[in-house]
């Protein structure tokens, strides 16, 4: 009987170890089978498809698994779409940039700072006449040549030769990119020949303009004199004033012409020096006693203290040009009345003269275009003027190997100097 209530313990205990083993053997199959369905659900992400998702297993803890799993792989997905319209877009904008940069009459270059060409237009290529992946890694000084030795940072309106296109006129500008620790230069080279083209004819048409009108309002003058001086006949009070009156308007036309004709010479010939020694004092107030009729016109006195006497070698004819045109300028733009300062002095290496008024002085944003070629403040004020003034006095001073300043304070005070070396 105890044998036999042994052997039946034994099978039940081998019956209930089956059964264990039997649901455990399930169990870690089940598992098996889910670690198998996120593996090949992670694949399928890794190599793209961010469409996959897992199938539903109704298990508390593998359905958490599951939801978290596909909750991940539609952010993905949602995320991969808005990175495919980003770039989408940003192609998009990049194509229609380059369109509108190789649409440019200007060609433009990105060099690095040996001047190697990283980058080029085609209308680059076509002035340089190389295709543009020939282009690359190329140095720009390969195709075009620069009068005087110009760091990239200064070569700002410079003229430049391309050796393919030589009979055309070209000018560079730079600017310097920073990236990162690599330093990068953008080119904008523009063909200036029609400019120049019409700049030539329009100067050569003033220049026989302004000769055919000099003649008959030289004449004029002249008659205009006689008249005064009573060559045809005793005139009147009022006839005397009418007739002082076209004088001073004729001869606002002969300096226009003047103006007119020196510019054009100077365009041509350039300005030819006739130096001489020049006792300064004596010079500046025979220039003043010259003016001070006009400015006593106007209500206004030109005061000129002279100082120690200083010595310059100039051209007296160019030099006296310059100081009237100065005095000239204080006169026209003195509204307040007030004096207009002459003065003299010595810096290292340079006499100067100064001329200052006190009238409505210069805006900031126009002191660096006074002495553009056809620039005049005078428009402004219903005054005649071309502008081109202060243009030829920037010249004559310049040919003197000097420089010739401007500082003004609006309503103020300003004060034009030049410089001619000792």
């Amino acid at each position: 009987m105890l044998w036999y209530l042994l052997n039946i313990g034994i099978i039940i205990v081998f019956i209930g170890l089956f059964l264990i083993t039997r649901n455990t053997n399930k169990r870690w199959s089940k598992i098996n089978d889910y670690l198998g369905m996120v593996t090949n659900t992670v694949d399928s992400v890794r190599y793209g498809n961010l469409s996959t998702k897992m199938e539903q297993i109704h298990h508390p803890t593998y359905q958490n698994v599951t939801d978290s799993i596909n909750r991940m792989v539609e952010t993905l997905n949602d995320r991969e779409h808005m990175i495919v319209e980003y770039q989408t877009e940003l192609m998009r904008q990049n194509k229609l940039l380059e369109s509108v940069i190789n649409s440019l009459s200007d060609g433009i270059l990105i060099v690095n700072e040996k001047g190697a060409i990283l980058r080029a237009t085609p209308k680059i290529s076509s002035w340089f006449g190389v295709k543009g992946s020939e282009l690359l890694g190329k140095n720009v000084f390969d195709y075009i040549k620069i009068d005087g030795d110009y760091s990239f940072e200064k070569l700002n309106n410079v003229d430049i030769f391309i050796m393919h296109t030589p009979t055309n006129n070209f000018v560079i500008n730079s600017k310097r990119l920073t990236l990162e620790d690599k330093k990068r230069y953008v080119f904008i080279i523009t063909d200036v020949t029609n400019e120049r083209e019409i700049e030539k004819l329009k100067e050569d048409f003033v220049a026989t303009l302004t000769h055919d009108l000099k003649v008959p309002i030289v004449a004029e003058s002249n008659i205009i004199n006689f008249l005064l001086e009573g060559r045809f006949g005793e005139i009147n009070e009022k006839q005397d004033l009418a007739l002082k009156n076209m004088k001073a308007s004729n001869q606002e036309l002969v300096e226009l012409v003047q103006i007119l004709l020196e510019t054009y010479k100077i365009k041509e010939t350039g300005i030819k020096l006739l130096k001489e020694n020049i006792k300064l004092n004596q010079f500046i107030s025979q220039i003043v006693e010259e003016v001070q009729p006009i400015a006593e016109n106007s209500g206004i006195t030109i005061n000129f203290e002279p100082e120690r006497d200083i010595k310059v070698v100039a051209d007296p004819l160019q030099l006296e040009r310059v100081i009237k045109n100065l005095l000239s300028n204080a006169i026209s733009h003195s509204n307040t009345k007030e004096n207009i300062d002459v003065k003299t002095g010595e810096v290292p290496g340079y006499i100067t003269i100064s001329v200052i008024d006190y009238g409505q002085g210069i805006p900031e944003k126009e002191l660096k275009l006074i002495f553009n070629k056809y620039y005049s403040a005078a428009k402004k004020f219903r005054k005649i003027g071309t502008g081109l003034g202060l243009y030829l006095s920037q010249q004559i001073v310049k040919s003197h190997n000097g420089e010739i300043t401007v500082t003004s304070e609006e309503n103020i005070r300003t004060e034009f100097c030049v410089k001619i070396p000792v």
